[in-house]
């Protein structure tokens, strides 16, 4: 092998090394944001509230929607359904990250963790 092609066979080997030190994290922060939304979402399935209830609470959302539910629905809620119950610091985890990858502002930001960690 002559020095040209080792130069070439040793940048390819570097940039792999390079590559797999940021992909590996993200796939394990995507793989740990995507079990923590489905563990938010498994309570989803707990009595549902009377029929009456039902109707007063759609009537009273429609009336004045909460900005952050309307930001969550606008940005959110083509990929995920807002959890019933999630702790605070969890939500604040979920919500920073998502914050990076849907490029939301800082106040959607404030706006869509009001709404799910009221």
């Amino acid at each position: 092998m002559n020095t040209t092609s080792r130069q070439i066979a040793l940048e390819r080997d570097n940039s792999f090394r390079y590559r797999k030190i940021w992909l590996t994290p993200l796939i394990l922060s995507l793989a740990l944001l995507g079990c923590l939304l489905a563990w938010g979402q498994s309570g989803t399935t707990a009595k549902s509230p009377p029929a009456s209830a039902k109707q007063a609470s759609t009537v009273a959302t429609t009336s004045a929607p909460d900005p952050g539910e309307r930001k969550f629905q606008a940005n959110c809620g083509r990929c995920h359904n807002a959890p019933d119950q999630l702790s605070p610091r969890i939500t604040g985890t979920v919500v920073r990250h998502m914050r990076v990858r849907a490029s939301l502002s800082a106040q959607d930001e404030r706006d869509i963790l009001r709404y799910l960690a009221p």
